[in-house]
């Protein structure tokens, strides 16, 4: 059974490398390691990258990454998608194989702590590069899917990833370590990257980011909220220019090793302890949802238009 280790990184596609890398820098904290044949990569603390920027001509979602298991090797994963009859490419050390809506998923090699120090926790370690205001860590992924079963079969018969609960039919949520999850899906018949989520240390951390990039003209598509399933608080940052979210998080629920998987009603509790579902702006990447959702045309009462009518 293939086994994975982490989320490694999201791979972005933008317009113009300049112009994304610094914008990603200065209004969510992170420092560029490398910039080298059309790629920046971006760090949230001391990881090498968790951010990987790809100049391309449609800005958007390329991959994410999850580093294999210390005890999984390359020939391991290799020999696991070969049971699946599965399609891969091998490029970069690393083999790249399509999810059932298409979207290419990274696995790594495994790279061991290179010195001791890197495996105290991470506030011990010592640093010259960390930069004073960002997020702990990326900590996992949602995407939007036009088949929620395939994709289950796909992320833990396939990937190896383990059923955190269920929002009836329609959301999975998947744990590789402690953390509640580290990928889910929410089915509303197309697919589409939705967010790539950074963890807070807590709710005052959030706090001044939200603050911050609010100054920099980005707005919450939702949030803040406090999760039914996995608990965690969280608000989401529209980001326009790559055609996701930002989840901005804390206080995830931790799963223990003889976590049984539950499946939640699908109601506003389930969603948000606190108050409201999201408007279905949230669901939506077009110009016009983008349009009602900057200017809360939804709480004004005014009703969003089916995609493709303005």
């Amino acid at each position: 059974m293939i086994r994975l280790h982490r989320l490694d990184h999201v791979s972005l596609r933008v317009a113009d490398l300049d112009e994304a890398s610094a914008r990603w820098q200065i209004q969510f904290g992170l420092v560029e390691r490398a910039r080298e044949n059309g790629k920046a990569l971006l760090a949230c603390n001391d990881e090498p990258y968790c951010l990987e920027l790809l100049e391309g001509e449609i800005p958007g979602h390329d991959h994410f990454a999850f580093e294999l298991a210390r005890d999984c090797s390359p020939d391991d994963a290799r020999a696991h998608l070969l049971t699946h009859d599965l399609a891969w490419e091998e490029r970069e050390d690393s083999l790249f194989v399509d999810d059932p809506d298409g979207r290419p998923v990274q696995l790594m090699p495994h790279v061991p702590p290179a010195a001791e120090v890197d495996r105290w926790p991470q506030h011990a370690r010592p640093s010259t590069t960390v930069h004073l205001g960002a997020a702990r860590k990326l900590g996992h992924v949602n995407c939007l899917t036009s088949d929620i079963h395939a994709g289950f079969r796909f992320y833990t018969e396939v990937l190896g990833m383990r059923l955190s609960d269920w929002l009836d039919e329609v959301g999975v949520w998947f744990h590789i370590n402690t953390d509640h999850h580290v990928m889910a899906l929410v089915d509303v018949g197309y697919a589409h990257f939705h967010h790539l989520a950074f963890e807070t240390v807590d709710i005052g951390k959030m706090r001044d980011m939200l603050d911050h990039v609010a100054r920099h003209g980005r707005w919450l598509g939702w949030g803040p909220t406090r999760h039914g399933i996995a608990g965690n608080i969280a608000s989401y940052v529209r980001i326009v220019e790559e055609a996701c979210f930002v989840e901005l998080y804390c206080d995830m629920e931790q799963i223990q090793d003889d976590h049984v998987p539950r499946v939640y009603p699908d109601d506003r509790y389930s969603s948000n302890t606190w108050g409201p579902l999201p408007p279905r702006s949230y669901f939506r990447f077009d110009p016009v949802a983008i349009e009602y959702e900057r200017e809360s045309l939804e709480t004004r009462g005014h009703v969003l238009p089916p995609p493709g009518e303005a």
